[in-house]
């Protein structure tokens, strides 16, 4: 189950909360989609509608205020889609990161840091650690290895 977003707080006096969904995936809050929480209840969408940046949804069985007021801060997990030609982060995790020009192997991808400009790629290899923006990812080869085209340099730290 992978962490698709988070119930920021209570949103009227009908049981609505405010999620921000953590990708751009709108099949999430989709009628009829199921969201886990943490604790293995399941959610089920009712509608959704986007609101500054986040969502108003209603969830089947939650009615009013003070049963929403109760999933504040509540995180939410559902199934990795399937979808080929999108890169999701946990398909990134150890992954081998070669350059794109020179076929050198830079590292395995430990972990994916959240960053307002571009998410980073934290490389764990045999010189230490890197950060590699993600936004220099070409595509991911046949091998599953991650090939990346960085700027002049910004390897050389």
């Amino acid at each position: 189950m992978l962490e698709v977003g988070r119930i920021t707080k209570a949103h009227g006096i009908k049981g609505e909360v405010l999620v921000h969904l953590t990708g751009d995936r709108l099949e999430r809050v989709q009628p009829g989609a199921v969201l886990t929480t943490d604790d293995g209840r399941q959610l089920v969408v009712r509608y959704a509608t986007s609101h500054q940046g986040k969502w108003i949804v209603a969830f089947e069985g939650i009615s009013d205020r003070t049963t929403a007021e109760s999933l504040h801060a509540t995180p939410l997990f559902a199934e990795p889609i399937e979808d080929p030609d999108t890169l999701f982060v946990h398909d990134l995790i150890g992954s081998t990161v070669v350059d794109a020009t020179t076929g050198a192997e830079l590292g395995v991808v430990e972990s994916v840091e959240a960053n307002p400009a571009s998410d980073l790629l934290v490389l764990a290899g045999t010189e230490g650690q890197g950060l590699i923006p993600a936004r220099f990812v070409v595509d991911r080869d046949a091998e599953g290895r991650l090939r990346v085209d960085v700027p002049e340099g910004l390897l050389d730290l």
